[in-house]
């Protein structure tokens, strides 16, 4: 069986890539996206999104048999098939029937399932080998590559794989073997008839059975190649009424799934290198197949495996773009920019001054005073000004050229849950399905950043603190924003008919570490004054109150942090502040007892940025496990993620990550009352109404407060800057030289949008050209060791019509004390002049979706755990600089 799938080509792949490139060289990519806005509830509309590598499948024209299939008219949209990494794609169909969620014994009926296969059918050219196919790690009805059934029903397609009933106590069995790509394998021989086959069964050249399943079994679902945890298949993608739906996929290559390969690197025979191919194969499944009357048998079982479409995967190839021995050149700072410089890299790699780059993210801050000194240090990415008080300068002697236009966002998933008996009948017709449209206000933004909903507490922990005292008195502080009712007052009705809750949807992922998109996270929450008033105590108008442990007022007549001091804000971290535990009960109840919880095991903290992206994709709330008393030592476990139809998280990622992995974005209220996305038009948009920061005019900032900011309507708030910084004095001009190489890269041609290698990913928005011309005379300066005497060519550092700006608030001013109330409006309304378009030339239209990535070089085997088991977006090694 599995000699099918050997052959010289495939056994030379990971001879000839070695494991090595790919742990030194990790494919980044800033991939597909809708704009950063909902998901589109039409698949027509989603169609109009797609990347040029889209592909449409239809039964009638794709499926290996169209007759008898569960959906005849079904036709799928793939938004990307070809230069795919590590990412999320949506698949988006019509054509089907309202979907029954999963119950009990059966899987649900009227779905799709989605999997990932590496081979090809020799049988059936153009389709998967099932045999190759990432499926069953979720386990349950209907999702299993094993099971029982009776001789009569069993498909002579898989009858090789079928250990026929002997007596009434041992029915037939028939389980399809996994067959992993890499020729080394990781299981037992004893256990399969080929190192990198799972199988329960042997069988002759003639394909009859010789050794039964039972002397000795291998588990098909829960396996060393991948697991619950792990894998990426979809069990159950459910349609609404008019039978149409969409979801996003998360495609995994080599570096998540050693088992599939996709994207291992591959010498064609003209010498280029190409990633290996996979295939994505989508499942329709109807209402029973295999003799059964409900969906409770193998998707891969021929009855239902015969009607499947699929389509193949190519894939960019993971390693070293650059040269080999070249000397890497250090970054550091902002993740904000990982995506963008992940895309340059080949292209950097070229020219005299082209050399490989290594980027740590970490503390913008600490990398601007190390590249502000005069000794050769990484080149700095920050979205703020270098802070005096952290060197022994009175000026500020670095050289500021703008490389990138994107933003923070916050990223769901949550499905429906309406309420049985009280929801319309509308609603419950789409329970399971995925909500497509979620604003936020700052007030509700802080409310998820403070702890102070009852789920984002431990269970059985004592929460007297934010008013909760029991089930019969539960305090005004709602469970969940779900069960806000202010969150319920700007949102869609359809939400408060929804019983949605969960400690995922009670905050939101955050990571931890310092940067400065915390910063300005917490400073859109500052400048509203209803929220600033709610963190110094006063409750909303339903009487929720801030988790004290979060105020920032100390004072003894009102809501008091227990500190005596309030929380200082803006922060460049997302502090888990409440010491509340959930007590160690294994001594008192040795049977039932669990460990100590606090707030950082019950809400942990993400990765990075983009990590949030990647587990909203995965619907992984990172919710706490059972606890394993017989685990030495005890200890929690981890729950698995939620699968379609349950799903409910909540994440703060960054637009390009959101982009990255096909996360539905929530809309945030701007300074003049417009509930905006991430899209590449609110980017710009935001741009042209930045002003000069008072520390630095050459940095500017979306000033919540700012008349600018306030006359944008169509500005998405969180829109942020991002400038590579340096000393034009430090003394190393080769390294120097090489900085200016990337900047002037960075500002022309890497500012072309587009998917291709080398240009702007999507979740970015091109630079205005006064930010263009400032790049580039700061690159001047940078490599000639002089800063300019005079403005760059262009005239203002500030992408704004109108240079008469209002004077910086005190957002600008870097405090850690917030201003007083009172110097905010108390209702921010539209006012002053409009903001006018970008000086230069017009905002380009948005780009073609889809993906453009490249490897880093040599250096990243410290990191290979974390990247082995969490995607992170950015592929490039990521310091802490704390």
């Amino acid at each position: 069986m599995s000699e099918q799938l050997t052959d010289d080509a495939r056994g030379a792949v990971w001879a000839k890539a070695g494991f090595s490139g790919l742990v030194v060289g990790l494919l980044v990519a800033a991939a597909v996206g809708f704009g950063g806005a909902v998901v589109p509830a039409d698949p027509a509309a989603a169609a109009d999104e797609t990347t040029s590598s889209a592909v449409t499948l239809t039964n009638a024209g794709d499926a290996l048999e169209p007759e008898g299939a569960p959906f005849p008219d079904l036709s799928v949209n793939v938004s990307q098939t070809r230069d795919l990494v590590s990412q999320g794609i949506r698949v988006s169909w019509t054509g089907g029937t309202q979907s029954e969620r999963p119950a009990g014994t059966t899987g649900g009926a009227n779905f799709l399932q989605i999997a990932q296969c590496w081979g090809e059918d020799p049988a059936n050219p153009g389709h998967p080998d099932r045999r190759t196919c990432q499926y069953g790690g979720t386990v349950g009805a209907g999702s299993a590559r094993d099971g029982n059934t009776g001789d009569a029903d069993v498909a002579e397609e898989d009858a090789i794989y079928t250990d026929p009933s002997e007596s009434f106590f041992v029915p037939t069995y028939t389980g399809i073997p996994f067959v992993a790509v890499n020729p080394e394998g990781i299981v037992d021989e004893k256990l399969a008839p080929a190192d990198r086959v799972l199988n329960n069964l042997k069988t002759d050249a003639n394909g009859n059975v010789v050794q039964k399943q039972g002397v000795e079994f291998v588990d098909l679902n829960t396996n060393p190649f991948f697991t619950a945890f792990t894998t990426n298949e979809v069990k159950w993608a459910g349609a609404g009424a008019d039978g149409s739906g969409s979801v996003p996929f998360e495609v995994q290559t080599a570096m998540q799934s050693t088992a599939l390969g996709c994207g291992a690197p591959v010498t064609q025979p003209d010498g280029t290198v190409a990633g290996q191919p996979c295939w994505l194969v989508i499942i329709p499944r109807g209402t029973g197949d295999s003799g059964s009357t409900e969906i409770n048998r193998s998707g891969l079982w021929w009855d239902a495996w015969e009607h499947h479409l699929a389509v193949k995967l190519d894939f960019k190839p993971l390693g070293v773009r650059c040269e080999l021995g070249a000397a890497e050149r250090q970054l550091a700072g902002s993740e904000l920019v990982a995506g963008a410089i992940a895309s340059w890299q080949p292209e950097l790699c070229l020219g005299e001054n082209g050399s490989p780059f290594v980027l740590s993210q970490g503390s913008e801050a600490d990398a601007m005073v190390r590249a502000a000194g005069t000794a050769p240090s990484p080149l700095a990415f920050t979205s703020r000004p270098l802070d005096l008080s952290r060197t022994a300068d009175a000026s500020d002697p670095v050289a500021y050229a703008p490389v990138a236009l994107s933003g923070i966002a916050i990223s769901f998933s949550i499905d429906r849950q309406p309420h049985p008996l009280e929801a319309p009948d509308e609603y419950k017709a789409r329970a399971g399905l995925p909500m497509t449209d979620l604003r936020l206000n700052p007030r509700l933004v802080a409310k998820l950043l403070t702890a102070s909903y009852v789920d984002s507490l431990p269970s059985d922990a004592d929460k007297s603190h934010i008013g909760y005292k029991s089930f019969s008195e539960p305090g005004k502080n709602p469970r969940t924003i779900v069960q806000d009712p202010e969150f319920r007052e700007i949102n869609d009705p359809e939400w408060s008919a929804q019983i949605i809750v969960s400690a995922s949807v009670a905050d939101m992922l955050a990571p931890s570490g310092r940067s400065d998109l915390a910063v300005r996270l917490w400073e859109y929450v500052l400048a509203d004054p209803e929220a600033r008033a709610w963190l110094d105590g006063e409750p909303d108008k339903w009487g929720m109150k801030v988790n004290p442990w979060y105020s920032t007022n100390p004072v003894v007549n009102r809501t008091v942090n227990p500190t005596g001091q309030g929380l200082a804000l803006p922060t460049e971290t997302f502090p888990k502040a409440d010491p509340v535990e959930k007590p160690d009960t294994t001594v008192s109840d040795p049977a039932n007892g669990s460990g100590p919880i606090n707030l950082v095991t019950w809400r942990p903290y993400t990765h990075s940025f983009a990590d949030g992206a990647y587990h909203v994709l995965r619907g992984d709330g990172m919710l706490l496990g059972a606890w394993d008393q017989f685990a030495v030592p005890p200890k929690f476990g981890k729950t698995v993620r939620e699968l379609f139809g349950s799903q409910k998280v909540i994440g703060v990622t960054t637009a390009p990550a959101a982009e990255l992995y096909q996360t539905v974005t929530a809309a945030l209220r701007n300074p003049a009352g417009q509930y905006v996305t991430p899209t590449q038009d609110g980017l710009a948009a935001a741009a042209a109404a930045m002003t000069p920061t008072l520390a630095q005019p050459k940095v500017v900032q979306f000033d919540q407060a700012a008349s600018a900011a306030k006359a944008a309507p169509t500005a998405y708030p969180l829109t942020m800057p991002v400038y590579a910084a340096l000393n034009p004095k430090q003394t190393d001009a080769d390294l120097r030289a090489v900085y200016a190489n990337l900047i002037r890269y960075a500002a022309r041609d890497g500012q072309t949008p587009g998917t291709d290698v080398g240009e702007l990913p999507p979740g970015y928005a091109p630079l205005p050209q006064p930010w263009v011309d400032q790049a580039l005379a700061a690159a001047d300066a940078i490599e000639t060791g002089a800063l300019p005497s005079a403005p760059p060519r262009g005239g203002s550092t500030a992408p704004v019509a109108n240079r008469t700006v209002a004077p910086p608030s005190s957002s600008q001013q870097q405090q850690t004390t917030p201003a007083p109330i009172a110097s905010a409006p108390t209702d921010p309304a539209a006012t002053g002049d409009a903001a006018g378009d970008l000086v230069g030339a017009a905002t380009p239209a948005d780009p073609e979706l889809g993906v453009s990535a490249a490897a880093v070089p040599a250096g990243l085997a410290a990191g290979l755990a974390t990247a082995l088991t969490v995607p992170l977006m950015t592929r490039i090694r990521r310091r802490s600089w704390s």
